[in-house]
């Protein structure tokens, strides 16, 4: 992720995958936080224009990638039947994936986004794989995308193993051949459930295996001053543009993303049908309405960090956020919000591996490790981001600095999944740079 996302990666391209950044740059609620070194600079975002306010996004090119699908193929990572896989069977320990010892060539290359979200796979997946297999890890940085790895591909020098991506890139990458195809056994769960029916739909793909989903929700305070009506707080996406039983002001990022899929949300719109309607004119046009309807209460944000300011000041009494900022505003810094999961859109981070890497084998274990179930419990220890398979989300303990139980966090609980949406990458990819000229249009009348 880019230095603002996975700050906090919706923190990345932010917003997660591959969110638009109002900032020039993506965004993801996991990104490098501000002065962290990354393999590659970024752009100085451009200035708001005096006038508006407005500010123009970078949008990646189109991708001509079909968005994969929630089936398992032949070129889908294949999952071992009931019980442990060949070569994952259960550590002596109880809580970590046995790996056969694998003879790279040096170091395992892992790259990732930096900063906390870093931390947590180093705590919870590197420093346990290094111990069970012998095989160390050197960790890299990186601000995303896939230049990078195109030149070392296209140099036949690629000295990287394992890449986290976002789900654009991922399928970018698949369809460019920059990343292998994941054909190698998947663990079943520590329950014996096989993965296919263990990871979320869609997590598994061609080239790319899911870990973590971090997600774009909305808080409100509770604390004296905070939003009450009829001694009721709000608990659904409609309470947040229902500005007459909750008057008062209301925080969004400043992009169409996210927004336009909640305001056709709010309208009554079938989740199944949210992004063929934003293929529309008339889709669109209902889309602007209902965002119409809650305009003069809007506070734009575009730093993952100021909801919570927002909120602590009083200037609103609703605002979106990213879970993991959320998080820290609540549980950390010990802030009267509270969450409403309703409709809250979500999306992932995969593993996968650069065609032609040096340690082809070993990065194989390692992803087969890292997106076991013990694992992904465990690095939710550090961060609040959801693990993608239902065995690992059923193992979620607390918070490794507070006594915070941690699953009241998560994008991906059964609980907090049961109305939300995931975030269609691909879409804004294709359409983005339209509806980001839209929207800026919109906010200048």
């Amino acid at each position: 992720m880019t230095n603002g996302r996975h700050a906090a990666s919706l923190i990345g391209v932010l917003f997660l995958g591959t969110v638009l950044a109002t900032t020039g740059s993506p965004v993801r609620a996991q990104d490098a936080p501000a002065g962290a070194s990354v393999d590659s600079t970024t752009e100085t975002p451009p200035a708001a224009d005096p006038a508006t306010g407005a500010v123009p996004e970078t949008v990646p090119a189109a991708s001509s990638a079909a968005p994969s699908t929630d089936s398992v193929d032949s070129a889908t990572p294949v999952e071992s039947g009931a019980g442990p896989a060949p070569a994952a069977a259960a550590a002596s320990s109880g809580d970590t994936p046995e790996v056969e010892p694998a003879k790279p060539t040096g170091p395992l290359v892992v790259v990732s986004w930096g900063g906390v979200y870093s931390q947590s796979q180093e705590e919870a997946i590197h420093h346990p794989f290094t111990r069970t297999t012998g095989i160390e890890i050197s960790r890299k940085v990186y601000g995303g995308g896939l230049d990078q790895l195109r030149a070392q591909v296209e140099a036949g020098e690629v000295t990287w193993d394992v890449v986290d991506v976002d789900p654009v890139d991922a399928a970018e990458g698949c369809a460019e051949g920059l990343f292998q195809q994941m054909t190698f056994m998947m663990p079943a769960a520590s329950d014996g459930t096989v993965a296919s029916a263990d990871f979320l739909p869609g997590t598994l793909q061609p080239c790319a295996v899911g870990s973590q989903a971090w997600s774009m929700l909305l808080a409100y305070s509770t604390g004296p001053d905070g939003v009450r009506a009829d001694d009721a707080s709000p608990t659904t996406l409609q309470d947040f543009f229902d500005t007459d039983r909750f008057p008062g002001g209301r925080g969004l990022r400043r992009t169409p993303m996210a927004n336009l899929e909640w305001a056709l949300l709010a309208d009554g719109a079938a989740p199944t049908e949210i992004y063929d309607l934003l293929r529309t004119e008339a889709g669109v046009t209902r889309a602007f309405a209902k965002l119409d309807s809650i305009r003069d209460e809007i506070v734009w944000w575009n730093d993952p960090r100021e909801p919570g300011r927002l909120l602590a000041s009083g200037r609103v009494i609703m605002t979106s956020t990213y879970n993991a900022p959320a998080f820290a505003d609540i549980a950390v810094r010990q802030q009267p919000f509270a969450l409403i999961w309703d409709h809250q859109l979500w999306d992932i981070d995969l593993w996968a591996i650069p065609a032609g890497a040096p340690n082809g084998e070993a990065a194989q274990q390692f992803i087969r490790f890292a997106t076991g179930t013990e694992p992904l419990a465990r690095q939710t220890r550090w961060i609040p981001y959801g693990p993608v398979r239902r065995s690992a989300v059923a193992e979620v303990g607390s918070y490794v600095h507070a006594d915070v139980e941690m699953a009241d966090f998560l994008p991906t609980t059964e609980e907090n999944l049961a109305s939300a949406l995931r975030n269609d990458a691909l879409f804004w990819r294709e359409r983005g740079p339209e509806l980001v000229a839209r929207f800026n249009a919109w906010l200048a009348r």
